[in-house]
């Protein structure tokens, strides 16, 4: 499967953002899907996972609250939103299929990754 990543940009602090990744190549609604974030001189963080069906997900600490995945397997299109952002949100944001049954917040459980697009807060 083949995924693009979009929608990044430069958003204030306390501002809202929304990415999205759009998937091709294989049914959608096979794949547990996943956001990743990596800022410059830092490992890459799980961010959020959304299940197959959309019934089930996952937020990292960081995030939770604020942000929210969410999923249109109609249109194969995974979504991020970005709600109350903060300067330490800055990061390249990915995202990432997997074949597993539940949703993980582990990095080498998915197979498939987009591009990356640049999220940047300013304070």
């Amino acid at each position: 499967v083949q995924l693009q990543a979009s929608g990044g940009g430069l958003v204030q602090a306390g501002g809202s953002l929304s990415v999205s990744c759009t998937a091709s190549g294989r049914p959608f609604g096979l794949y547990v899907m996943g956001w990743f974030r990596q800022a410059p001189g830092k490992e890459r963080e799980f961010v959020a996972a959304i299940s197959r069906d959309g019934g089930s997900t996952a937020y990292a600490d960081s995030v939770k609250g604020r942000f929210t995945i969410s999923r249109d397997n109609a249109k194969n299109t995974v979504y991020l939103q970005m709600n109350s952002l903060k300067p330490e949100d800055t990061a390249v944001y990915d995202c990432a299929a997997s074949s597993i049954v539940t949703v993980s917040t582990t990095a080498t459980r998915y197979r498939y990754w987009g591009q990356g697009t640049q999220v940047t807060v300013s304070s």
